[in-house]
């Protein structure tokens, strides 16, 4: 499922305040990421293919099972 348009265009990035656009993730950071959020998931079924990134400064926030993690820890840089 997509982030709906109306939670978009109300999303920021938390540091930089620029909007932020859906990116695929490579495989190698769903899987790093889906790692990282297991435990804190609680053993549910995590789906990671997406993150937002920022148009400025260009961070990556990951969407985990539908929800943005616009948390500056959780971010990185997609190469």
């Amino acid at each position: 499922m997509a982030i709906q348009p109306q939670l978009l265009e109300i999303l920021a990035c938390p540091i930089c305040k620029e909007e932020v656009r859906p990116v695929p993730l490579s495989e190698a950071k769903r899987v790093t990421v889906r790692d990282k959020f297991r435990d804190k998931m609680r053993g549910e079924e995590l789906v990671v293919e997406e993150g937002l990134q920022c148009v400025k400064c260009h961070r990556v926030y990951p969407i985990v099972s539908d929800i943005p993690v616009m948390l500056v820890d959780e971010a990185f840089e997609e190469a």
